[in-house]
């Protein structure tokens, strides 16, 4: 159960994020991988494609998204500079397919690296080995909690939840007080997030507003009042 002390740290991200595979983890020569570049709003691999490469973020946001036979999309993750992504070529067959798309939400580039390559490299280096099996279990941790927040079928608790685990993974703490964050997240993602209509979340986010749980306006980020919010979930 969620309770308001939880969020009162400095920092509301997990700390294992600092341990998860990331760009240090691989050698300082370009002997590993391509470099690759992408247009915002370009795919970086689609449905079709094999699962046969990872890609590490040097600079920009990728979103990993599942789209359904109706043109719907959810977004999966999002992954920054330095991060990894496509590290789901570990645990499906030889020539399975992405079933997702990933895609630039800005100008990206991203170190391209075939699954023999990757494999290669982790035989010989113990630590990043150890890096991987924390972002596996640290997305699996995300993933499962994922799936609980959407089995709730209220609007006002599947969006609080939602921007509880967003503002620990991905918040940034408010430098005016230590309880709420920021995101840089609009609507329409936590739309696409939640698995909502966007008509839903804009009238689900001005109820939170009024209950002071959230603030947020045009071209300003979306201040997350972490505790006040984890308390209102645990009165519900």
């Amino acid at each position: 159960m969620v309770t308001a002390n939880q969020f009162c740290a400095e920092d509301h991200r997990t700390c294992q994020t600092l341990t998860e595979m990331t760009l240090h983890h691989l050698p300082g020569t370009k002997n590993l991988g391509r470099l690759r570049n992408y247009c915002k709003g370009s795919d970086i691999w689609r449905p079709e494609d094999q699962s046969d490469r990872v890609y590490f973020v040097q600079r920009g946001e990728v979103a990993i998204l599942f789209g359904d036979a109706q043109g719907h999309e959810v977004i999966l993750r999002k992954v920054g500079a330095g991060q990894l992504l496509g590290e789901l070529c570990f645990c499906v067959p030889e020539h399975s397919l992405r079933e997702t798309f990933a895609r630039a939400n800005l100008e990206t580039q991203a170190l391209e690296v075939k699954y023999s390559e990757f494999v290669n490299h982790l035989q010989d280096d113990n630590l990043a080995l150890q890096s991987l099996l924390i972002t596996f279990c640290t997305r699996l941790a995300e993933a499962e909690r994922r799936a609980e927040i959407l089995m709730y079928r209220g609007a006002d608790e599947r969006l609080s939840r939602l921007l509880l685990q967003l503002a620990e993974m991905r918040g940034h703490p408010h430098k005016a007080s230590p309880g709420p964050v920021m995101l840089h997240i609009s609507h329409d993602e936590l739309a696409q997030t939640a698995a909502m209509s966007r008509a839903h979340v804009t009238v689900t986010m001005g109820r939170l507003r009024e209950l002071g749980l959230v603030s947020y306006g045009r071209n300003k980020p979306l201040i997350v009042n972490m505790p006040h919010l984890a308390a209102y979930i645990h009165r519900r």
